[in-house]
């Protein structure tokens, strides 16, 4: 027990000193404090808040909140592209670098901004429970708001560049179609009639994740000089995320699609037909 303590403390201390004195990156303290009051909040504190509340009216709010989201997605995709991913990394392959060159520190600094973006994400989970929309703060909402923080920070500190930032990249780019979406439906529901891909975004958010899984599992067999324990940290967080997401689209999509071919035949939700009489 005592060797394993010295190990994860030892792992803890090799940080990637061109970072790890950066607001909210010199410890994990701070951190998990504010995911800590991000889930009581959620699930507890701000449910029990609004029990006898009207939901607040954030329209305006939630337009300019999803607004700048869709501009620092785009920015982070450009700075992902720029800083390596679009000429000098490799795509299968990519070692990290810890020099002080300017390609390396421009994606370190790309790091850093998709981690304080995980952190304003939680705001999606604020803006459900003042506006009393419960059944939207599911396990998997809670769950993946929560982690992907913890994820950006480790990067940040020990692997600010290299072969798993293309996890942000891709990331930052769903992001600008997600949150253009969000904004979107924002507006009222006049805007309904153009929002008919919703669908076509969340198989898009699991297209991400078995993406992202291929690309970090050939580190495994390729002998590449990248870290593999945080390989293998990568790995089961995303298997968890194309599980739940495939979970839920599955539930959401293609059950509701049988659901409604029964009922367009004539079968009601208690397996009766509906054109004969009882």
């Amino acid at each position: 027990m005592s060797g394993t303590v010295e190990w994860l403390r030892d792992v803890y201390n090799k940080s990637d000193p061109r970072t790890s004195d950066w607001f909210l990156i010199t410890g994990l303290g701070p951190l998990l404090m504010i995911l800590a009051s991000y889930i009581y909040f959620s699930v507890s504190a701000g449910p029990r808040y609004m029990s006898d509340k009207k939901p607040y009216e954030l329209r305006n709010v939630m337009i300019v909140y999803n607004f700048l989201q869709v501009l620092l997605s785009i920015y982070l995709v450009h700075e992902g592209l720029e800083s390596g991913w679009l000429r000098e990394y490799s795509y299968t392959c990519q070692p990290v670098d810890y020099s002080n060159s300017p390609s390396a520190l421009r994606m370190a600094n790309a790091v850093y901004l998709y981690f304080i973006c995980k952190l304003t994400e939680l705001l999606d989970t604020v803006f459900f429970v003042l506006r009393k929309k419960n059944r939207q703060i599911t396990f998997l909402h809670v769950f993946h708001h929560a982690l992907m923080p913890v994820c950006a920070w480790i990067g940040c500190r020990y692997l600010s560049n290299g072969h798993g930032t293309l996890l942000g990249l891709i990331n930052a780019g769903i992001h600008v179609i997600m949150y253009t979406y969000y904004m979107l439906s924002s507006m009222g529901p006049h805007m309904n009639k153009y929002l008919w891909w919703k669908k076509h975004l969340t198989l898009l958010q699991l297209i991400q994740f078995v993406v992202i899984f291929l690309h970090s599992v050939q580190i495994f067999f390729n002998g590449c000089n990248y870290p593999r324990p945080i390989t293998l940290l990568l790995l089961f967080n995303t298997l968890a995320f194309i599980y739940m997401f495939g979970s839920f689209y599955a539930n959401t999509y293609t059950k509701s699609i049988r659901r409604k071919d029964k009922c367009s035949n004539g079968i009601t939700s208690n397996g009766k037909d509906r054109n004969k009489t009882e």
